[in-house]
């Protein structure tokens, strides 16, 4: 028998079995693969950046789902409130389902743990478990605080400091829902067409056909696409709203006119489409800061006190001035401070594993797919041999 017959008569569990191994090896073994993002996913980002250090506007999240889209919502859900974390966007949270509440707060509390600077009722509101959404949707075009009232804590909203110049969907002029069935639809039918609010959503891949007739229309300004859409987010985050310069201050700022200058950098196409951004993304550990001649001098100027003990861990490499974190023991640690621990550790562009989920679940989901097209091609191969064979006898 030749490999096509073979094939024919191959037991099917051996099948099951190289596929489970093509998920499961990826998911154990992380690599780097470029993940191209699409116009919906970075029209979203675009828009929930268009944000950063505004005191006049927010965008709301909706958690219309429960555990069951966990998997492919959550990784999205994370990735924009690492956003908006990372640059300065107030971001306010909901749900109308009691199963959705537990999930916000594992979702606040999965990205609060890297910023130790974030707080509640300033940075962020949770409204948490509201029922009767479509009186709520519409109360909040006229004046959020009065519909609302309290948050998910029981305190008054008017109250809060996160509320300050906000009042409805003129200023919360964007809403993200994450759901894995009819997704905004409350929003569109009746939030947009009223108050012109901004509508995007976060869907289940099989529930991406439904949407694109809204996404086309423009009633949706973005759209995250399943696991796939999470990964293209994740990717923006880390090559902007988590990029760092050695060197340079990123502390929030206020200039001269009163602008806010923030950490992070813009959206650019043309910084997406140079190599230097899959640096940036990937997934692998990465444990060496890397340093220009003058962006350690620079560096080093804002640790004056710790230049000696910088200066014992650095190393020249391709012209490079290199800093490996592995080899900084707990008594160097303990000596430089936990804030210069953790912008060296940043500047490594090592990515924590909870904001890389689905850049490895999509790698799985590539190479199991890859090994399926080859079994079917494999397999049609061998049928149309066989029935060749069986005729010419």
């Amino acid at each position: 028998m030749n490999i096509f017959e073979r094939m024919q008569k191959l037991d099917r569990r051996w099948i099951y079995i190289v596929v489970a191994l093509a998920i499961i090896i990826p998911l154990m073994i992380p690599y780097n693969s470029d993940n191209v993002t699409t116009p919906p996913t970075e029209n979203l980002y675009q828009m929930i950046d268009s944000f950063a250090g505004r005191e006049d506007r927010a965008i709301l999240l909706s958690f219309y789902h429960d555990a069951a889209t966990m998997p492919e919502l959550f990784p999205m859900e994370v990735a924009i409130l690492r956003h908006c974390f990372e640059r300065n966007v107030k971001v306010f949270t909901l749900t109308w389902m009691p199963a959705g509440a537990p999930i916000i707060e594992y979702a606040i509390n999965t990205v609060k743990e890297e910023y130790p600077d974030i707080q509640s009722g300033v940075d962020y509101c949770n409204f948490g478990y509201k029922p009767q959404p479509f009186a709520l949707v519409l109360g909040m075009g006229d004046n959020i605080a009065n519909t609302m009232d309290t948050d998910a804590e029981g305190r008054k909203l008017e109250n809060l400091p996160i509320m300050k110049g906000i009042n409805n969907y003129s200023e919360m002029n964007l809403v993200v829902e994450f759901s894995g069935s009819v997704a905004g639809m409350t929003w569109i039918v009746y939030a947009r067409p009223k108050y012109g609010l901004n509508v995007s959503v976060g869907v289940t891949a099989v529930m991406a056909a439904d949407m694109y007739p809204y996404l086309q229309s423009g009633q949706l300004v973005g759209m995250l696409t399943g696991l796939k859409g999470a990964a293209e987010y994740e990717k923006l985050v880390d090559v902007f709203a988590a990029y760092r310069e050695p060197g340079r201050d990123y502390s929030i700022r206020v200039d001269e006119d009163g602008n806010k200058l923030l950490p992070g950098r813009p959206f650019g196409r043309e910084i997406l489409e140079d190599e230097s951004s899959l640096k940036l993304s990937r997934i692998t550990e990465q444990t060496v800061a890397e340093f220009t001649p003058e962006q350690y001098a620079a560096f080093t100027l804002k640790y004056p006190g710790q230049i000696p003990l910088l200066n014992s861990l650095a190393e020249q490499q391709d012209g490079l001035i290199t800093i490996d974190v592995t080899k900084i023991t707990p008594e160097m640690r303990n000596q430089m401070g936990e804030t210069l621990y953790r912008e060296i550790n940043r500047l490594t562009r090592n990515t924590l594993y909870k904001f890389k989920v689905a850049r490895i679940g999509m790698n799985a989901q590539s190479v199991a797919h890859i090994m399926i097209i080859v079994f079917i091609i494999l397999g049609n191969i061998g049928y149309f041999i066989q029935k060749a064979r069986q005729t010419n006898n």
